[in-house]
């Protein structure tokens, strides 16, 4: 396996200090955000490396002789919001996105499948829960339609450049559990886009990530290490918990896309992110490492730290240690069966 760091979490510091904190670590690969929900912090000559191999070989040497190379670009949005200022620059950047990978030798692309609005001229999108009545499909039908437009089209620029797109199964967008990624696939014939197996979102599902992947087997692309805890609080409230706040401008806050911010998780929360071994222990993330082996021995997995609890490098560390005592238990499990093969052979 090959185990990174998405970036997110160190957009605080410059790229060279970003990938020692990931040597330091004793990780090997680093998810870098090329745009989206986020600026593409540690990208600065985006526009320039599309066009100039000059630029591109700069880029590139940056990593050389650090010990950890680029492991996939992150571009999570929502392509097929309906308010236009924020749905076509998100899928704007996802095509800058598959042919800045093509640039860079890379060949994954990470990003969210979007979420329409429920109708024509909607501004706003609309997720469907659960479609227990009549309407409720016909909106879906509406939104499928919209989406395999895109998604069409989109698969065939990563097809064209050699890049697969890995679609994050997260809650409010229209793809978020494995029956949705093969209905896209089915509707839009693609051939490039799959999943980004983040096991955080499947966790508060109550979803089995392992089961997932074995689900879907060659469809999985790519994978991210986040955990989740569920709390006391899910008792009362249940996994789709409500209760945020909305921050004033005047509060530290993250921008989403036009006006559209990211609320206050709960004080007292159903479910939180936290970092590996903290809702799962590591006897779990090595099963799930062996999920991902089995589709791909060289698949990248990336942590993404989002636990408010521990501070950025604090947290990527008690990560960083459950994933490499995981791989390690997976290597230590194999070894006998590699040895056995070597033997035969």
């Amino acid at each position: 396996m090959k185990l990174g760091v998405y970036n997110a979490v160190l957009h605080d510091r410059t790229l060279p200090e970003a990938l020692t904190v990931v040597r330091d670590l004793g990780l090997t690969g680093i998810e870098l955000n090329s745009g989206g929900f986020l600026p593409a912090v540690h990208i600065p000559s985006f526009d320039a490396i599309l066009e100039s191999d000059a630029a591109r070989d700069d880029f590139l040497a940056l990593f050389e002789g650090t010990g950890v190379a680029i492991a996939g670009l992150n571009c999570n949005g929502n392509p097929l919001h309906p308010n236009r200022a924020i749905g076509e620059k998100h899928a704007e950047d996802i095509r800058r996105s598959i042919r800045l990978a093509n640039r860079l030798g890379q060949h994954r692309v990470v990003t969210m499948s979007g979420l329409p609005g429920g109708e024509p001229g909607a501004t706003r999108p609309n997720w469907i829960v659960n479609a227990w009545n009549s309407a409720a499909l016909d909106v879906l039908d509406y939104q499928w339609g919209i989406a395999a437009d895109f998604w069409r089209e989109t698969d065939r620029l990563a097809r064209e450049l050699d890049v697969k797109v890995a679609l994050e199964l997260h809650p409010q967008n229209l793809v978020f559990n494995p029956a949705d990624i093969l209905k896209l696939v089915e509707l839009s014939g693609a051939t490039h886009v799959g999943v980004e197996l983040d096991a955080s979102h499947l966790f508060w599902q109550q979803m089995d990530p392992v089961a997932v992947v074995r689900d879907l087997g060659p469809l999985v692309f790519h994978a991210a290490a986040k955990d989740v805890r569920i709390n006391p609080a899910a008792a009362i409230y249940g996994v789709l918990d409500n209760r945020f706040r909305r921050l004033g401008a005047d509060e530290a806050r993250t921008n989403l896309g036009g006006d559209e911010w990211a609320n206050e998780w709960p004080k007292d929360a159903a479910w939180d992110f936290v970092a590996l071994g903290k809702g799962h222990d590591t006897a779990f993330w090595t099963e799930f490492l062996r999920a991902l082996h089995e589709v791909d021995p060289e698949m990248l997995v990336n942590i993404e730290h989002e636990d408010v609890e521990l501070g950025r490098i604090e947290g990527l560390q008690v990560a960083a240690k459950v994933l490499l005592d995981a791989d390690a238990g997976l290597a230590e499990s194999l070894a006998p069966g590699l040895a056995a093969g070597a033997k035969a052979h």
